[in-house]
């Protein structure tokens, strides 16, 4: 060959006389290994690697009828992926979980009418194999048009209905807010608080619904003050938390804990805090929900509650996975971990 000519690409020929076994095979083992047994698995395994060949997606989707991508859709504001890094936690860790079998992510968003309408054609127009939806509101209704439309779908988090109760025909991975909830405001009761508030997320989020749920059953049980006066809500931005924690200290002065229920929220509760001259933890105690960076973000270090970002995108491409391949939908719930820091 003349330095002129390109090589061409290996092909599943090349593997297959490598490897030492029929093009069948290969293709068998490239389309999921079944009826491969595991040696010639390894054979092929090494054969690719050693001929450097790469799946042609396109061709193979011809055959199979699968794209072999999926979208990780987000069903807020842009802004909202730049300014609260859950979301990007959660799309790292789902990134990783789905290299793991090869199959790319797409990051789509979908935050007002028109986005949710070119994003929903794009998906049902096959483009992508099943959708990985995050932040979904309830009456948010992107959840049951991919389910109408046949597209498999996990959501993060319990998708919850117009009536306020948990979709139970959408399969999710969530973390047990209102367990995380309800051990953390155990914690500030067991630091002698007795004027605990709370600055809630949104109450078409479930964890605007759960956590709220877990400060007001803690509270009730101990006998401490749990009424309306003691809420105020946010929408998970570091702003909202501000404001939130203003006006809880405009209506309740002798309060002396806050649950947060975000990290982000948490930080510009702080804020009005430290503005109003309260010192943390010493006449207010703060606690956090996520783990998130901005748990570390600044002084003093949020307490907080642990999501298992890593465990909730590995089970959410587990399920999405196992959907894709005609399994029925599941709930999976995750254990949440109280982290004691400077806070609280």
């Amino acid at each position: 060959m003349n330095g002129g000519e390109r090589r061409r690409p290996p092909t599943i020929h090349d593997v297959a006389r490598e490897a030492g076994v029929s093009r069948g095979t290969v293709s068998r083992f490239l389309n999921g290994g079944h009826n491969v047994s595991p040696a010639a698995a390894d054979a092929v395994r090494a054969a690719v690697r050693r001929t450097g060949y790469v799946v042609n997606r396109h061709a193979r989707s011809l055959i199979t009828g699968r794209s072999d991508s999926v979208a990780f859709l987000l069903t807020e504001p842009q802004e909202k992926l730049f300014e609260d890094p859950n979301f990007n936690v959660l799309l790292r860790g789902c990134t990783q979980a789905l290299a793991a079998h090869d199959i790319p992510l797409l990051l789509m968003i979908a935050g007002t009418p028109a986005e949710r309408r070119r994003v929903m054609r794009y998906v049902t127009a096959g483009h992508v194999d099943g959708v990985l939806l995050v932040s979904s509101h309830t009456g948010d209704p992107v959840a049951e048009q991919l389910i109408k439309a046949g597209v498999p779908v996990v959501a993060s988090g319990k998708p919850i209905d117009r009536r306020g109760r948990t979709a139970v025909r959408i399969a999710h991975v969530a973390a047990d807010d209102r367990d995380g909830a309800r051990e953390m405001v155990r914690h500030l009761v067991s630091l002698g608080r007795r004027r605990v508030a709370i600055v809630a997320g949104p109450m078409d989020t479930p964890g605007g619904v759960e956590r709220l749920a877990g400060w007001r059953e803690v509270l009730t049980d101990a006998g401490l003050p749990a009424g309306d006066e003691l809420v105020a809500h946010g929408d998970y931005s570091r702003g909202s938390g501000e404001r939130a924690a203003a006006e809880l200290l405009a209506r309740t002065p002798e309060l002396d804990a806050v649950f947060v229920a975000s990290d982000l929220m948490a930080r510009g509760a702080l804020a009005a805090l430290e503005r109003a001259g309260r010192r943390v933890p010493d006449d207010v105690a703060v606690g956090g929900f996520d783990d998130s960076p901005a748990a570390v973000a600044g002084l003093p270090e949020l307490t907080t509650v642990r999501q298992p970002w890593d465990r909730i995108s590995s089970e959410m491409v587990r399920v999405l996975l196992g959907l894709i391949g005609g399994a029925e939908p599941s709930a999976v719930i995750l254990p949440t971990e109280l982290v004691r820091r400077e806070s609280a």
